[in-house]
């Protein structure tokens, strides 16, 4: 294949989160994912972190007003088809990027990964931001897409099985969003079970659990796999079997790099360009 034959991105997806120097998480999965997706990623970045596979190490915070301006110039100019949402830290950048997106963005899909916690245990929420979260971007929602431990802390349910995860989800619709994508990863268990919830039922995706320590990122990915899938006109069933089936191939094929929770292969669709 030349140059001149491969395809044009398609499906402007502006990601809204924060930098993991790792590159396993963060704004550079977001990145990877889209970009191998065959999307086009653009970013606000809310943070910068210091991180590894083994935890994160130190977080500088960016500016409110500059995190605005980035999403400002970039959907003044460039526009987007889907916005994703990630590591937000406090509860005025939640604030501010609500108020962006109803002023900028207003009809354009929102994907909401509720990020809370890194896979190391580092807190990436204040805890004075969950409230604001559940209030301020949960129902802006299109699909919100939180793990066990995420959903426990938005609705204040224990989640321990499937049947749990039914429930908090149907609690999370009733807080606005028009989906919800309950992730059952850290449920026990050798099958992993992912609850698509909305207003017409539920679809439930099962899938063997993956014994492997390439791990990191997995909810970054696949939110913005997800925006990229909503984002290129992809029916939202459809969207969440693609970002799931890519996720599961990038853990399959991940590079091994690390010493602790390591990244996985976000480029596993990517053909090495001959000429």
């Amino acid at each position: 294949m030349t140059q001149q034959d491969r395809p044009a991105p398609r499906g402007r997806v502006l990601i809204v989160a924060g930098s993991d120097s790792g590159g396993g998480a963060g704004i550079q999965a977001d990145i990877k994912s889209v970009t191998a997706l065959g999307g086009f990623a653009m970013t606000a970045i809310t943070a910068l972190t210091a991180q590894n596979t083994r935890g994160v190490h130190g977080v500088h915070g960016i500016p409110v007003d500059f995190v605005v301006q980035q999403m400002r110039v970039v959907l003044d100019d460039l526009g987007a088809d889907a916005v994703k949402t990630g590591m937000m830290g406090l509860p005025d950048v939640i604030e501010a990027v609500a108020d962006a997106l109803a002023d900028l963005a207003p009809d354009v899909p929102l994907v909401v990964d509720p990020v809370m916690m890194a896979k190391g245990g580092h807190a990436l929420l204040d805890p004075s931001a969950e409230a604001t979260l559940r209030t301020r971007l949960v129902p802006r929602a299109t699909v919100l897409t939180p793990n066990a431990p995420e959903a426990e802390a938005l609705t204040g349910r224990p989640i321990a099985t499937v049947a749990d995860l039914e429930e908090a989800g149907r609690a999370l619709l009733d807080m606005g969003p028009r989906a919800v994508l309950m992730k059952g990863g850290h449920l026990e268990g050798e099958t992993v079970t992912d609850l698509l919830i909305g207003p017409d039922g539920v679809v439930r995706m099962d899938a063997p659990r993956i014994a492997s320590t390439a791990t990191h990122g997995t909810g970054c990915t696949l939110a913005s796999a997800l925006a990229c899938g909503i984002a290129q006109g992809l029916p939202l069933e459809q969207a969440v079997s693609r970002a799931r089936a890519y996720v599961r191939c990038a853990m399959e094929t991940a590079p091994g790099f690390g010493s602790g929770h390591g990244p996985m292969n976000h480029g596993h669709t990517v053909a090495p360009f001959s000429g």
